[in-house]
């Protein structure tokens, strides 16, 4: 997107200075089509902007059946995302039950009512706290090589989830491993 600046500069080149489009392409780094677009225009008002939001125009029709998607897109949301219904398949299951509205009307709905469902389920999250201090405390048996052979020795595994923080220590074993060759 060109700023106005950019605008201005172009249609004084190309209209005042009678310079060409591929050349003030070139000095702006734009395409000469862009150039001959804002050069030729007859009026330039810096202050319209053109308005490319969605407005949200009332759907009567989807008043009756919001309650429907809605079940059904929380019925959606437990199941795996291949198992899902999409918009247009809503749009097909409420026209064989008799619905006059266009897809085009579903489809928004259906977009907008899974972003709001999806940001409600994000605000029912918890956050993980963890008190300072507090560490966690873990036993196993791992192998390990020792002198060049491997063997199973016992360890211990302590962690500390607020600083994610850790310590291991390996065991001598008071038993002997047998070789298995």
């Amino acid at each position: 997107m060109l700023e106005v600046t950019d605008i201005e500069y172009i249609r004084k080149e190309v209209n005042k200075k009678g310079c060409s489009y591929s050349d003030v392409g070139r000095r702006t780094n734009t395409d000469y089509r862009t150039v001959k677009k804002y050069a030729d225009q007859d009026k330039f008002d810096p202050s319209y902007k053109k308005d490319n939001s969605k407005k949200n125009q009332p759907a009567p029709v989807m008043d009756p059946v919001k309650p429907t998607i809605d079940k059904w897109l929380k019925d959606d949301m437990k199941k795996k995302k291949k198992y899902r219904r999409t918009a247009k398949r809503i749009w097909q299951l409420l026209k064989e039950d008799g619905f006059k509205g266009s897809e085009r009307s579903v489809r928004n709905y259906v977009s907008r009512r899974k972003k709001e469902l999806l940001d409600e389920g994000e605000d029912a999250s918890l956050p993980l706290e963890s008190k300072p201090g507090a560490a966690q405390v873990d036993f196993g048996e791992g192998p390990f090589v020792r002198e060049g052979k491997m063997v199973d020795l016992p360890y211990l595994v302590i962690s500390f989830p607020r600083s994610n923080g850790f310590y291991v220590q390996v065991f001598e074993s008071l038993k002997k491993v047998p070789d298995p060759h």
